[in-house]
């Protein structure tokens, strides 16, 4: 009895939002004067020439990183690897 008052639930769940929705006429066809940018304009040619932004602070190399600092912390990701590998192997043996 639930499942037949589940899908009779659903059912007119279903009918309700369908007949919420709107239907408008498929059949006109897009112009130019419906679309945001007619295609024409959006391929013509630019003529302005490139500025340069001074705002702008890209540099050629990154900037380098200590010995030590990467050291340590390969040494961390190691020690993290480790730690995880024990805990995956007593999770087996307690399975």
């Amino acid at each position: 009895m639930r499942k037949l008052f589940s899908l009779t639930a659903v059912s007119a769940a279903t009918l309700a939002l369908a007949a919420c929705g709107s239907a408008d006429d498929a059949s006109t066809e897009a112009s130019a004067d419906t679309v945001e940018m007619p295609a024409d304009s959006a391929l013509a040619p630019v003529s302005d020439a490139p500025v340069a932004d001074p705002s702008a602070t890209a540099t050629d190399a990154p900037e380098a990183v200590p010995a030590a600092t990467a050291t340590a912390a390969g040494d961390a990701a190691a020690d993290v690897a480790d730690k995880a590998l024990e805990a995956a192997a007593e999770g087996e043996a307690t399975e």
